[in-house]
C-alpha cells in the first residue's frame, strides 16, 4: 500500500457515506469501520510526508437533487441506484463535523489547510491563452494577396476606375477585414472554394459571409453584398441609380440594353450590410461556412488538413446532453420500477432536473478547428476520440466547439445534396447551372403556382409547383408559399428567411399577413431586416445593430432598445414582432439558399426528365420502387394510406412520402417508371430511357447500396442461366433474392443450372 501512495502528490478522504457501498456488500463491518480506513490514510500519508485532503466527490448541489442521479442511474441500469450516497456540495462547517473524529487539528488540516496549499501550488489554469481575441492562422502576404484578389476581380467586373460605391464599400471591408487580422480566414474559405470549384462541384455560402462584398469578390461567396445595381459585362457601364424603395433585389429589375454599346446589362445586387457579418466596429469574429457537395466534403476535409498541417486542423468535438422526451421516458420507467405515481407537476420537475446530463460526445457534422501553427492545440483544449472510441481515426476536441467561440477559427465545411445535384444535373443535360438565368419568368412562376408544370396538385392539397425544390418542396413552406403567392426574387428571400426562423412566420409574421397589418415586404425575415429598418428610421446605427443581435439570438430586446425604437415612432406591430422571436436567419444566407434552390427549379421547369433523374437518384436510399410503381393513381392512394397514420406515421415512411408526393407529380408530367431490370438497372442511379426513368437496384427496399453495386457490377458480364447463377455471380443473399422476386426482377430465370432432359 505505502509503495502504491509514494506514486501520488497528496492522498484523499472522504465522508464514510460516500462509501457506504462496502458494508453493504460487506467488504466492511460497519461505519466505524469505513472511519478506520480514513484514519489508516491519514497515519499513511503522515508516514510518507504527503498532504490527505477530504473532497465530497460532488456530483449534484443540494441534498434533494440526488433524486435526479438515482433516474440517470436507474436508465443505465445500476441495481443500486436507489442507494444513493449524499453526494452533494457540503459547506466547510458540514464537512469539519463530518470528520471531527479525527481530531479538531487534523480535521482543519484535511478539511481547510491541506486543500488551500495544494491550490495554493498549482498555477492558474485557464482553458485559454486569453480571454479577449481570436487566435487565428496566418498566411504569409496574406492582406496583400486578399486586397489585390478582390481589387483584381472588381475592376474587372466594374471596370477602372471602380464606381464610387464599389470603392467605398472595398475600403471599408478591407480596412476592417484586415485591421483585424482576419484577411487569412477569407484566403482559407477561398481557397477551398476554389479546390472545389476546380474539381467541378459548386459551392454554397452560408451565414452571414454573404454580407461581405469583398468575400463575394473573392470568389467565396455568390452573393453580391451591393444595392441593387446594373452593370455592362462588355464596356464596364454601371448604373447604381435605382429605386430602391421598390428593388431590393437586382434580379427583379426590368431587363435593360447597355446605353454604351447595345448589349444586355447584368442584374446584381442583393442589398445586405457588411455589419451583419462583421459588426459595426468590423471587430466580430467571422463564421465562414460553406457547403460542399456530400460527395467532395471528405476531400474538402482533407484538403484543409494539408492546408494547415498535421496537428493543427482537428474536428470540432460535441457534448450532447440527455433531451427532455428522452428524460421523460427515463422519469416514467423509474417511477414504474419504484411503484410511484407523482403528479405533473412533480413529473416536470423531475425531467427538467435531468434534461441536459451529459450522454456522450461526438463531432460537428462539418466543423474544423483550426490552430495557428504558433500554438499547440494543448493550450486551448484537450483532444480526444468522440465517444472515447479507440477503433476510429477521427480526432475531436475535448470542449465542445461553442465553448471555443471567439478563441479559435472553425470552418464549417458541409456536406450537402444540392451541389451534388446540380453536378449531376449538368453531367446530364450539358448545362453549366451558373449560366442559368435568375429571372426566367416560367421558373419564378412555380412558387407560386403548379401551371407551369402543365398539371394539377390538387389531389395533394397543393397548387405551387415547388414540390423537390432544396428549401421550399416541404409543406410547411409549400403553405406559406400559398399564403403569399411570391413573384420576385426578393420576395423567395424574405420567404426563406422566414421558414428557417424559429418563432418568425407561424404566430407572428403569419398572423400580420393574414391580419392585414403588414405584407411580406413589410414583416421581419431576416436579421438584416431589424437593423436596416431601424436605421432608415432615423435609429443611431450602434444601438439597431445590437437590437438586432439581441432579437436574432432569442433576447428580445431590452428596455434601452425598446425606448430607442419607440423614439423612433417604430410601429408596435414591429417591437411585439422582435419579442417573439427565438431565431433568425440573416438575408446573405437565404439569398445564397434561393439562389442554388432557382436553378434547381430552372431544371425542373425545362429539363424535367434530367431533374427527376437526379432526385430520386439522390435520395433513391428512401425511394421503394413498390410503392412508386403502377402510375400516378396508384401512387396516389399509396399517399392517402400513409397520410391516414398521421402522428403515428414513423419517420421511414415521412420520407418516402415526401419522395411519392415528387413521383405523383412526375407522373401528371407524363414521365413514367420502368421496371427494374437486372441488364438495364444502374446500382444507385435513376436511367433516362425513351423518355422514361429506369430505377436503379438501390431503389428496392431490402437492398442496400453494397448489395445494389454487386447486382449491377454481375450482370455486365452477360445473362444469366439461372437464379443460382445469379446468386453465384452477384453473392446476394437470401433477403435480396427474395426482395427482386417480389418485384418480378427474377422472373423467366429458372431456379437452377439443370436441364430436364426427359
Amino acid at each position: 500500500l505505502a509503495q502504491v501512495a509514494k506514486m501520488y502528490d497528496f492522498l484523499e478522504i472522504q465522508p464514510i457515506a460516500n462509501n457506504a457501498f462496502l458494508t453493504r456488500n460487506g467488504r466492511v463491518a460497519d461505519e466505524e469501520g469505513l472511519r478506520d480506513l480514513n484514519r489508516k490514510i491519514v497515519a499513511l500519508g503522515d508516514a510518507l510526508h504527503k498532504p490527505v485532503v477530504a473532497t465530497g466527490d460532488v456530483h449534484f448541489l443540494e441534498p434533494d437533487d440526488s433524486i435526479f442521479r438515482a433516474i440517470i442511474m436507474h436508465a443505465r441500469g445500476f441495481e443500486d441506484a436507489e442507494e444513493q450516497a449524499p453526494l452533494y456540495f457540503k459547506t466547510t462547517d458540514e464537512m469539519l463535523e463530518e470528520f471531527a473524529y479525527l481530531g479538531p487539528e487534523k480535521a482543519h488540516a484535511v478539511v481547510i489547510d491541506n486543500p488551500n496549499a495544494i491550490a495554493d501550488s498549482c498555477e492558474r489554469l485557464k482553458p485559454f491563452l486569453s480571454e479577449k481575441g481570436t487566435y487565428a492562422p496566418t498566411f504569409p502576404g496574406a492582406d496583400e494577396e486578399l486586397r489585390n484578389m478582390a481589387m483584381t476581380r472588381a475592376h474587372a467586373i466594374y471596370g477602372d476606375p471602380l464606381p464610387e460605391v464599389v470603392q467605398k464599400r472595398l475600403d471599408k471591408e478591407l480596412t476592417s477585414i484586415i485591421g483585424n487580422g482576419y484577411a487569412s480566414l477569407y484566403l482559407m474559405a477561398q481557397r477551398l472554394v476554389q479546390k472545389s470549384l476546380s474539381d467541378g462541384y459548386l459551392v454554397g455560402s452560408r451565414g452571414s459571409v454573404g454580407s461581405s462584398f469583398v468575400a463575394n469578390m473573392a470568389g467565396i461567396t455568390e452573393v453580391n453584398a451591393l444595392q441593387p445595381h446594373y452593370v455592362c459585362p462588355k464596356c464596364k457601364f454601371s448604373d447604381f441609380d435605382v429605386d430602391r424603395t421598390k428593388y431590393a433585389c437586382g434580379v427583379d429589375m426590368p431587363d435593360r440594353a447597355c446605353p454604351v454599346c447595345g448589349a444586355p446589362l447584368n442584374k446584381l445586387g442583393y442589398e445586405i450590410p457588411f455589419e451583419t457579418f462583421l459588426g459595426f466596429k468590423g471587430d466580430k469574429t467571422p463564421d465562414i461556412d460553406l457547403n460542399f457537395s456530400g460527395e467532395y466534403q471528405p476531400v474538402a476535409h482533407k484538403f484543409t488538413e494539408t492546408m494547415f498541417g498535421e496537428g493543427h486542423a482537428f474536428r470540432a468535438g460535441t457534448i450532447s446532453g440527455v433531451k427532455d422526451k428522452t428524460v421523460y421516458g427515463y422519469v416514467r420507467a423509474w417511477c414504474d420500477e419504484t411503484g410511484q405515481n407523482p403528479t405533473k407537476e412533480e413529473i416536470d420537475r423531475l425531467v427538467a432536473g435531468c434534461a441536459g446530463v451529459k450522454k456522450t460526445t461526438g463531432q460537428h457534422p462539418g466543423g474544423i478547428v483550426i490552430v495557428p501553427k504558433e500554438n499547440d492545440i494543448m493550450e486551448f483544449t484537450p483532444i480526444q476520440r468522440p465517444a472515447d472510441k479507440t477503433d476510429v481515426d477521427v480526432i475531436t476536441t475535448h470542449f465542445d466547439f461553442h465553448a471555443m467561440d471567439d478563441r479559435l477559427v472553425k470552418l464549417d465545411i458541409l456536406g450537402h445534396d444540392d451541389p451534388t445535384a446540380l453536378r449531376m444535373l449538368q453531367d446530364i443535360t450539358g448545362l453549366d447551372p451558373k449560366t442559368i438565368p435568375l429571372d426566367d419568368r416560367e421558373t419564378m412562376a412555380i412558387f407560386s403556382s403548379s401551371a407551369p408544370l402543365g398539371c394539377s396538385l390538387e389531389a395533394l392539397g397543393c397548387d405551387v409547383g415547388s414540390l423537390a425544390i432544396p428549401e421550399f418542396g416541404t409543406s410547411f413552406v409549400r403553405q406559406m408559399l400559398m399564403d403569399t403567392r411570391p413573384t420576385t426574387m426578393e420576395e423567395l428571400v424574405r420567404i426563406s428567411g422566414l421558414s428557417h426562423g424559429t418563432d418568425v412566420w407561424l404566430g407572428n409574421a403569419q398572423d400580420l399577413v393574414r391580419g392585414g397589418t403588414a405584407t411580406l415586404k413589410d414583416v421581419i425575415c431576416t436579421r438584416d431586416d431589424i437593423m436596416n429598418y431601424l436605421i432608415l428610421r432615423g435609429g443611431e446605427p450602434s444601438i439597431s445593430f445590437k437590437t438586432m443581435e439581441s432579437v436574432r439570438k432569442g433576447r428580445g430586446v431590452t428596455e434601452e432598445m425598446e425606448a430607442a425604437m419607440r423614439s423612433i415612432n417604430t410601429p408596435e406591430w414591429f417591437i411585439d414582432s422582435c419579442k417573439k422571436i427565438k431565431y433568425m436567419f440573416p438575408r446573405a444566407h437565404a439569398a445564397a439558399y434561393v439562389m442554388m434552390a432557382f436553378r434547381v427549379a430552372y431544371y425542373k421547369v425545362h429539363m424535367p426528365l434530367a431533374f427527376y433523374a437526379v432526385y430520386l437518384s439522390v435520395r433513391a436510399d428512401a425511394f421503394d420502387i413498390a410503392a412508386a410503381q403502377g402510375g400516378a393513381q396508384a401512387v396516389l392512394d399509396n399517399i392517402k394510406a400513409l397520410k391516414k397514420k398521421g402522428n403515428d406515421i414513423e419517420q421511414k415512411e415521412a420520407d418516402l412520402l415526401t419522395i411519392l408526393e415528387v413521383v405523383y407529380e412526375m407522373n401528371l408530367r407524363g414521365i413514367q417508371l420502368l421496371p427494374v431490370d437486372l441488364y438495364k438497372s444502374d446500382a444507385r442511379n435513376f436511367r433516362i430511357e425513351d423518355g422514361k426513368l429506369r430505377p436503379p437496384f438501390s431503389s428496392i427496399a431490402g437492398v442496400g447500396e453494397t448489395a445494389a453495386d454487386a447486382v449491377a457490377q454481375a450482370g455486365q458480364a452477360g445473362p444469366y442461366l439461372s437464379v443460382e447463377d445469379f446468386r453465384a455471380r452477384s453473392g446476394a443473399n437470401s433477403a435480396v433474392v427474395q426482395a427482386l422476386r417480389d418485384l418480378g426482377v427474377l422472373s423467366g430465370l429458372p431456379e437452377t443450372n439443370q436441364l430436364t432432359l426427359f
